[in-house]
């Protein structure tokens, strides 16, 4: 039977510098919390902590823990520790388990079936379609997604979710959760925790460091039951998303992409590691069993061409690349003035068959 701690219980312990649950496991079969926390140095030293350990039980933090218990005091602010009965199991099987999470939200959603969803900050305008196609179309299927909130592929991740019902989507977070990162993200962080939850192991008024990122990731995989990597280079961080996945035992499915993008290099290198590749969502429910539901998920559409027989202008459409096409591409393929190939396009866009990027124009996959 696990023990029940007190939020300053968690808080105290939480203090500790490098004290896992582990350590904490092993204390606590032979003391109880209170007889740990009111141990004497010497006592301490006997149990084989350190100088710094010591020191952060004997006088905590108390200006630290009370600014949690503060933020704690709003309606939607939650703590769950590793022996609550809201932990996530799952997380709690992982090396190095988060002591404690602080959640924005519903903390309930934790336990929930979920898919991480990563990619890169510079994503193109494919990869993020991609990544809010499958994350709305996945999410309608009943999975939760979890991604980080960072700018690209997370967002778009997000944001998909969003589209197909409340309490989809999860983000953990490398900051303390009185805060945004990116600061431009405080709407989606504002309608995340209104459908979902923001999570972190971070306590309240902790800034953004670089060393912050990489535990935020293995809390992303740990919660999750696999990751899908939809644009990343070499390196980054999604590959140590990845890499966490794999060492956790999940599955790793990776979306590819032109072999002359360096935006796909790291789903490339993926896959030839062992990932699936997946075009379609349809590719993860498949491998996933439905997560144990009946998935409702058709098989991708055949009759897109036939779709795009219908469109206008279909000289200039059959030239424009699912990769970047400048203007000058399209007016030499197609042998027309620039002005008319302009307003072609103009209307293509409007349609929603093409859009713009930088230096030119790409084709729309349609759903």
């Amino acid at each position: 039977m696990l023990p029940s701690l007190s939020v300053v219980q968690y808080l105290l312990l939480a203090g500790v510098p490098r004290f896992s649950v582990q350590r904490l496991q092993a204390a606590l079969s032979h003391c109880s919390v209170d007889q740990l926390l009111s141990a004497d140095e010497t006592q301490l030293q006997a149990w084989q902590f350190s100088p710094q350990q010591i020191s952060a039980l004997r006088q905590p933090n108390q200006a630290r823990i009370n600014l949690a218990l503060a933020w704690l005091e709003q309606s939607d602010c939650h703590l769950i520790g590793c022996f609550d009965a809201l932990y996530p199991e799952c997380l709690r099987n992982i090396q190095r388990p988060p002591l404690l999470l602080f959640v924005r939200g519903n903390p309930a959603l934790l336990a929930k079936p979920q898919l991480a969803m990563v990619g890169s900050r510079h994503a193109g305008i494919s990869g993020l379609n991609h990544a809010k196609d499958f994350a709305q179309q996945l999410a309608q299927q009943g999975l939760t997604i979890t991604s980080g909130m960072a700018l690209g592929i997370d967002a778009a991740a997000h944001k998909g979710a969003l589209l197909a019902r409340a309490d989809a989507t999860i983000a953990v977070v490398a900051t303390g959760l009185d805060r945004v990162y990116p600061k431009r993200h405080q709407q989606l962080a504002h309608e995340i925790v209104q459908q979902g939850a923001i999570v972190s192991e971070f306590w309240p008024g902790t800034a953004a460091k670089a060393n912050h990122f990489p535990r935020r990731n293995r809390i992303i995989s740990g919660l999750s039951q696999a990751v899908l990597v939809v644009q990343a280079g070499l390196p980054s961080g999604s590959l140590l998303t990845a890499n966490y996945a794999a060492e956790q035992g999940r599955d790793v499915f990776a979306v590819p992409g032109s072999i002359d993008d360096p935006l796909h290099a790291g789903c490339h290198h993926l896959i030839q590691q062992g990932a699936k590749l997946v075009t379609s969502p349809v590719d993860i429910m498949e491998e996933l069993d439905g997560f144990g539901g009946q998935s409702s998920l058709a098989l991708p559409a055949v009759e897109q061409n036939m779709q795009e027989q219908d469109l206008p202008y279909r000289q200039l459409l059959d030239n424009v690349s699912y990769e970047t096409t400048s203007i000058d591409e399209l007016v030499l393929s197609t042998q027309q003035p620039v002005d008319a190939v302009l307003a072609q396009l103009t209307e293509l866009e409007i349609l929603g068959v093409v859009a713009v990027v930088p230096g030119g124009y790409v084709k729309l996959r349609r759903n």
